[in-house]
C-alpha cells in the first residue's frame, strides 16, 4: 500500500551517484541497477530504490524529485511553484502525476527549461513566498490560485478545498472569520493575476472551496453534485453518538433527506487511517456507527466511491440506485 511522506523522508530515501559510488558501485553497476529495475534515476545523478518509489504516492514520487531538483540548485534555489509548490504545502493531486518539476522565474528575462523542470517566467512579490524546510515555495494563496488558472476543476477544487481547511477548519467545524480572511488573500492573487489566462476558472474554485471536504473523493464528489444540480448540501454534519461522542457524516443531501458518505478505499486500506485495526474491524464499526446514526435520526446512509465520483454521470447512476431523482 503505497505511504505518504514527508520532505525528511525524501531526503532520506534519495541516493546520489556519489552516495551509491561510496557504498561502492561503480558507474557500471549503478546502470545496470537502473536497468534491471533495482534503482529508479528519479532524474540525472539521483536516485531512489524500486522498490520505495513503488511505495509513494504520485504527490510522494513529484515530493522527491522536487528534493532532488532542490538538492542541484543549492540553498538559494528556485522557488517552487504551481503543482510542485501544492506538493510541498501538503495538498493532493487529485488523478495528477507531474512529471517535471515547476518553478517561477522572476525578472522579465527569457528562460529555457530542462528535460524535467518547468520555469514560468512571472512577477512575485517578496511576502507571496515562504520558506518549507528550506525551501522557496509560492505562498498558499498564490499556489491556489495558479493551480486553479492551469488545472482541470477536479484537481483545483481538491487543492483549493485542502488549502481551506488548513487555514480554516478545526474539528471538522470551518471558522467562517479565518474563511473570509483565505478567501480574501485569492482575491488579492486575483486581482495581480488579472488578464491572464484562467483567471476566471481560479474565482470559481475560490469560491466553490469549501474546507471541511476531507479527502479529495469529498471535494470531486460535491463537484460532481454541483454538476448534477444538486446544491443544497451540508458537509460534516454532526451527529451525537454513544457515550457522549460525535459522529462526523460526509454529506447532508438536504433536498433528499438523505447523508450520503463518500467511501474511499483508503480508509479500508491505509493502515494509518484504519489506526492499526484489521479490515474487518473497521468494516464491523463503520456497521455499528450506520446503525447508531440511521437509529437516531430516522434518516438512510447512502455511499458511493471513487469510481462513482469519477464523472457526474457515474454518480448519477450511483444515486438513482438508490431512487434519488435529479435535477439534471
Amino acid at each position: 500500500m503505497p505511504r505518504k511522506i514527508t520532505i525528511v523522508d525524501a531526503l532520506a530515501l534519495l541516493r546520489s551517484r556519489a552516495d551509491l559510488r561510496e557504498s561502492g558501485m561503480s558507474d557500471r553497476a549503478i546502470s545496470k541497477a537502473v536497468a534491471d529495475g533495482i534503482l529508479k534515476r528519479v532524474r540525472h545523478g539521483w536516485y531512489i530504490t524500486r522498490q520505495d518509489w513503488s511505495n509513494l504516492w504520485p504527490e510522494g514520487k513529484h515530493l522527491v524529485h522536487i528534493v532532488a531538483v532542490h538538492r542541484d540548485t543549492g540553498s538559494s534555489g528556485p522557488v517552487f511553484c504551481g503543482v510542485s509548490a501544492a506538493v510541498l504545502h501538503g495538498y493532493p493531486l487529485y488523478r495528477h502525476t507531474p512529471e517535471k518539476v515547476h518553478v517561477l522565474v522572476t525578472g522579465g528575462r527569457h528562460v529555457s527549461s530542462v528535460p524535467d523542470v518547468m520555469r514560468h517566467e512571472g512577477r512575485i512579490a517578496a511576502d507571496d513566498i515562504v520558506s518549507i524546510d528550506g525551501m522557496l515555495v509560492t505562498s498558499p494563496a498564490r499556489t491556489v490560485v495558479d493551480v486553479a488558472r492551469t488545472l482541470g476543476l477536479e484537481a483545483s477544487v481538491s487543492i483549493a478545498d485542502a488549502s481551506l481547511r488548513a487555514a480554516a477548519v478545526s474539528r471538522n467545524v470551518q471558522n467562517d472569520e479565518r474563511a473570509a480572511a483565505w478567501r480574501e488573500e485569492l482575491s488579492r492573487q486575483l486581482r495581480s493575476a488579472a488578464g491572464l489566462r484562467g483567471v476566471r476558472n481560479a474565482r470559481w474554485v475560490m469560491e466553490f472551496a469549501d474546507g471541511r471536504a476531507q479527502l479529495p473523493g469529498e471535494s470531486v464528489s460535491r463537484l460532481q453534485f454541483h454538476r448534477l444540480g444538486v446544491r443544497h448540501i451540508d458537509l460534516q454534519v454532526r451527529v451525537a453518538a454513544p457515550n457522549g461522542g460525535n459522529f462526523w457524516i460526509d454529506f447532508d443531501l438536504l433536498d433528499f433527506d438523505t447523508f450520503g458518505e463518500f467511501d474511499g478505499k483508503t480508509k479500508y486500506t491505509d493502515e494509518a487511517l484504519r489506526s492499526h485495526r484489521t479490515i474487518e474491524e473497521v468494516l464491523l464499526d463503520e456497521k455499528r456507527r450506520e446503525d447508531w446514526i440511521r437509529g437516531t435520526t430516522g434518516r438512510r446512509v447512502i455511499r458511493w466511491g471513487d469510481e462513482h465520483s469519477a464523472s457526474a454521470n457515474a454518480l448519477r447512476r450511483r444515486l438513482r440506485s438508490f431512487g434519488l431523482i435529479l435535477p439534471h
